[in-house]
Order: structure tokens, then C-alpha cells, then sequence
């Protein structure tokens, strides 16, 4: 599989499908291993940022194995997950818990299967970059949700404070690629995808631009661990 340099070089629809199919298995598994456990912090956070209120009704897309859905669900929202890899949906089913099951769907975040203003908000975590055009996906996930409701992104950035920018490139490009073919025991390209996606996509003020080009209002950025995640959140204007 050729690696993406830019966005331009990002691979296949198809290509990222099976990519995420074989590596389903041991997601979460390598998920935790590879961030030391801080990718369930940077959830606790997005919840905290979504601000749900009891009863709400949230959409998350590129939902994977569903721990924002579910994070989110505990916080008291009645929860939709949609990813577009049913092989990775199939690994969120032993997650189930209470009286009130999340319900998953395979969906492409670009053409949701789902009726206008019918979410108090929709959020998605680490999946917007690998998505073939993140405008189209944002504005698909303003369409799903109701006037002055919100958009919640949590995506991996790019640190720039000195020396820690460094240690994070050799990690990110030397280390981080070869643990996490070890730990999900995959031998494709996943984490070499992993690095070269987040080297290659917008990022904090750029992201936010990619939200009003969406047509979102009040984007606003917060910075995760040093900035190595962000968390963007936009509103749905009201008329």
C-alpha cells in the first residue's frame, strides 16, 4: 500500500476498509497499549466538552468499536454509532451494558443513511481524517442534528512545544509503527497509516476553517496532553 504524503495520496475508501477490518481484532487492545491509556482520558474529556444532557440523542460516526458511543451513552445520551467497517461495529457487541443497547449501523460518514435534524449533537474520534473529504463528513453530521445543536471532534495534532515535538515525531514515526504491529499482531500498514494521516491533516486553526467551510458556527479548539490530541467543538446554527 502506497503512504500518504498529503491528503491527495490518502488511500482508497477500500483500502482503509480492510486495513481497519484486519487490525479490528486487537484495535482496542493496541489502542491502549500504544497511548498508555490516555486515549480513555481524551474521551472522558470529549463527554465533558459534548456536555450531554440527560435524554439527548447522539450520533457518533467512525464509531469503530463504539468506547465513545459508550462513554457517552454512560453520561446519559441515547446513542447511534455508524462506521462504515462492519468488522470493527462486530467487536462492540461484549461493550453492551444496561437497558437501553446502543445502536450500531455501517454507514460512510459522507452519505449517513439517517433523517435531517434528528440528533442533539454528533460527535466522532480519531476518524475524521480517514475519511476521503472531512467537509463533506461535517456537513453531513451538522445535517443529522437539530438547530443549536453541536459538533464534537476529538483528533490526534501535532505538538509544538520544543523538545517535546521531538520525542513525540520519534515515537509517533519510529516506535509507535512497529508496537503496534506487535500488539495487535497485524502485519499491514495500519500504523504506518496511523502517523503519516495525522502528519498530513489539518489541524488546529485549519480544522477550525474546515468547520465553517462546513457551515458550522463557533468553532473552538482545546488542547489535549501537551497537543498531541485536540478536541474542536462547533455549534449548528439556529437558523
Amino acid at each position: 500500500m502506497s503512504l500518504p504524503q498529503n491528503r491527495s495520496q490518502v488511500p482508497d475508501a477500500a483500502t482503509i476498509q480492510q486495513m481497519f477490518a484486519e487490525v479490528a481484532p486487537g484495535y482496542d487492545r493496541a489502542n491502549r497499549a500504544l497511548s498508555l491509556g490516555v486515549d480513555v482520558w481524551w474521551r472522558r474529556r470529549t463527554v465533558r466538552v459534548v456536555d450531554v444532557a440527560p435524554g439527548e440523542r447522539g450520533l457518533d460516526v467512525c464509531s469503530g468499536t463504539g468506547d465513545l458511543c459508550f462513554a457517552l451513552q454512560r453520561a446519559g445520551a441515547e446513542m447511534v454509532g455508524a462506521d462504515f467497517c462492519a468488522p470493527m461495529l462486530a467487536h462492540t457487541h461484549h461493550k453492551q451494558r444496561g437497558e437501553r443497547p446502543v445502536a450500531f449501523l455501517a454507514a460512510d460518514a459522507m452519505n449517513l443513511p439517517l433523517p435531517d435534524d434528528c440528533f442533539d449533537f454528533a460527535t466522532v474520534a480519531f476518524g475524521i481524517r480517514n475519511v476521503a473529504d472531512p467537509v463533506v463528513a461535517l456537513r453531513e453530521m451538522a445535517r443529522v442534528v437539530r438547530p443549536g445543536g453541536r459538533v464534537v471532534v476529538l483528533e490526534f495534532c501535532k505538538p509544538r512545544l520544543i523538545g517535546f515535538k521531538h520525542l513525540y515525531r520519534f515515537y509517533f514515526a519510529q516506535v509507535l509503527p512497529r508496537l503496534g504491529r506487535w500488539v495487535s499482531g497485524v502485519r499491514n500498514d495500519a500504523y504506518r497509516y496511523l502517523h503519516d494521516s495525522v502528519q498530513a491533516f489539518p489541524e488546529r486553526e485549519a480544522f477550525t476553517a474546515l468547520m465553517r467551510e462546513a457551515a458550522l458556527a463557533e468553532p473552538k479548539t482545546r488542547l489535549l496532553t501537551g497537543g498531541i490530541a485536540a478536541i474542536y467543538r462547533a455549534e449548528v446554527p439556529a437558523t
